[in-house]
């Protein structure tokens, strides 16, 4: 995995910004013109962007369960671009969003409003009868599984091909989407 989707670039800025900003300041104090400069024309405003993006920032979601090595060989043979880019989008943080996966549970219809909208809270790799499964976490409060089951379908075309879906519900309030690796059928040529 790279670093810099786990690093925050709102800390990233605040922290640079503020030495910067803060040399600048000791630099005008002690009459170093050339370091103050540097101080207040790259510190400041590096810093009101650090602030600008913390203020914006979804922090990533994290695996609720370690992935043992022979699912991680799995994932390599089988998983989906689609598994693939929604695990690593959704591990990392994400900047001027209000939740992760947000535009897409508003297209499949579980998203009407932003108060009730399931929100993602975690996520852990197995295996299902032998195929590579994606399990996205949801709290769900207001949306029950009688209606995540009626969008099964529309889940299952939205995210595929080569995804089938399972929904269920551990725990009260809570949704488990198994996003199950689903071999294409090739069609067989004569």
């Amino acid at each position: 995995m790279k670093i810099l989707p786990r690093t925050s670039l709102g800390t990233l800025g605040l922290v640079i910004g503020g030495l910067l900003a803060l040399m600048g300041f000791i630099a005008y104090a002690t009459e170093q013109a050339t370091l103050n400069l540097v101080g207040f024309f790259y510190g400041i405003p590096l810093l009101l962007g650090g602030l600008a993006l913390k203020a914006s920032e979804l922090k990533p979601i994290n695996f609720s369960e370690p992935t043992t090595s022979a699912v991680l060989q799995l994932r390599q043979n089988q998983a989906t671009p689609t598994q693939n880019q929604i695990r690593e989008d959704v591990m990392r943080y994400r900047y001027g969003q209000q939740a992760h996966l947000d535009e897409s549970l508003e297209r499949l219809g579980l998203s009407p409003t932003d108060e009730e909208r399931p929100l993602l809270q975690g996520l852990r790799e197995t295996e299902v009868d032998g195929a590579y499964t994606l399990v996205l976490e949801f709290a769900s409060p207001l949306i029950d599984l009688e209606t995540w089951q009626q969008k099964r379908e529309k889940i299952e075309k939205f995210f595929g091909p080569g995804i089938r879906v399972d929904l269920t519900q551990p725990e009260e309030e809570q949704i488990d989407m198994a996003m199950i690796a689903a071999p294409q059928e090739t069609p067989v040529s004569t």
